[in-house]
């Protein structure tokens, strides 16, 4: 759901431009000049979402600096795991 990663740049207080925000996750752009991206298709977009690794880049419209951040899923298991365990 890109409106997600939409929500966590606003809620980042970094500065963006919305009418400039570009999202691509992977090779495919779902977002372009603040608005949907005329070629996203969904499908695509989910089948690329499920690979164990994925890609999301964000242009944010303003300055030319760059950040990579690593992050991962807490899938459910992973949850359920940790909530049983005690230290």
């Amino acid at each position: 759901n890109w409106g997600r990663v939409v929500m966590a740049i606003g809620k980042s207080g970094e500065a963006a431009d919305r009418d400039k925000l570009t999202i691509w996750f992977g090779p495919h752009c779902v977002a372009r000049n603040g608005e949907r991206a005329e070629e996203y298709d969904e499908k695509t977009v989910a089948a690329y979402m499920k690979n164990s690794d994925i890609v999301i880049r964000a242009d944010v419209g303003v300055g030319k600096s760059s950040a990579r951040v690593w992050t991962c899923d807490l899938t459910h298991d992973y949850v359920s795991i940790n909530a049983d365990y005690r230290s």
